[in-house]
């Protein structure tokens, strides 16, 4: 990650968070709410999820949103389209 494109990671609700809770080894709902909970009063989530996205980040929750909430993001239902036969 070049740190001009970073730079907003100081400003993360979770910089003082245990990495643990954004990247469980075993995610359970529980833990996923404690991360979203988090993210909820995180001055920079709009940026953190923005740079997800854009990323293509595929682990861990970034910005609010689990990996797939990010894939439904960048592909909602009903993206792709028959081909014509």
């Amino acid at each position: 990650m070049p740190l001009e494109e970073t730079g907003w990671l100081r400003g993360g609700a979770c910089r003082s968070s245990d990495p643990e809770l954004f990247f469980p080894l075993a995610p359970s709902a529980a833990q996923e709410r404690r991360a979203k909970a988090v993210c909820a009063r995180c001055e920079v989530l709009a940026e953190c999820r923005a740079y997800a996205l854009r990323a293509g980040e595929t682990e861990g929750i970034w910005g609010g949103l689990t990996p797939q909430e990010r894939r439904r993001s960048r592909f909602p239902e009903g993206w792709r389209t028959r081909a014509s036969a």
